[in-house]
């Protein structure tokens, strides 16, 4: 129990650091200063600072997974989904702007392709779509998300990211059942 305790400690530490402040300005004794822990004990945890944001993201791809509700809209469970980076933007903005800009790319396209995996196979239940065509509209709509929440954390994340999911949302509401059916209407045609 005091193990969870300390390590859900220095992740929360470490977050709350990273909403401050910039990653590079951020140092393991900074982390075991503010935990009132020795070294020793950090790096029981962790190797070093760049595993805690590693488990950070894996934790929260996780918690999408078992959060998935095959009720919800794909918006909803992308929303569902960055609840995180939502609530943490400062944290995200100065992990993409470090040297570590690759982890929060691959993070989000690993969200964007699992909330985008799960509808797709919740909307063709019914159609007869092909496993390539389903494995295309996934990568499609997995790519897009996820250049465009690229695009609004390197724009300083100033538009609010659920007016823009909802209206693209609303502007492709259809496309995705539509490409299904095309698919089972072209089915060995590829």
């Amino acid at each position: 129990m005091a193990r969870q305790y300390t390590r859900k400690e220095i992740r929360e530490t470490f977050v709350r650091m990273l909403n401050e402040r910039p990653l590079n300005k951020i140092t393991v004794k900074d982390i075991v200063a503010e935990c009132e822990i020795n070294r020793n004990t950090f790096y029981y945890y962790y190797a070093d600072i760049y595993a805690i944001i590693e488990e950070i993201f894996q934790t929260e791809l996780q918690r999408v997974i078992e959060e998935y509700n095959d009720t919800l809209s794909w918006e909803e469970s992308f929303l569902v989904a960055l609840h995180f980076a939502i609530e943490n933007k400062k944290a995200i903005y100065h992990v993409y702007h470090s040297m570590e800009k690759e982890r929060v790319e691959n993070y989000l396209y690993a969200v964007a392709g699992r909330v985008m995996t799960y509808y797709v196979e919740n909307q063709s239940k019914e159609i007869r779509a092909s496993k390539a065509d389903k494995k295309l509209i996934v990568a499609f709509y997995q790519s897009a998300l996820t250049q465009m929440l690229l695009k609004w954390i390197a724009s300083g994340m100033k538009a609010d990211p659920e007016k823009v999911i909802r209206r693209i949302g609303k502007l492709f509401n259809g496309t995705i059942v539509f490409a299904l059916k095309r698919s089972a209407e072209m089915e060995g045609t590829w």
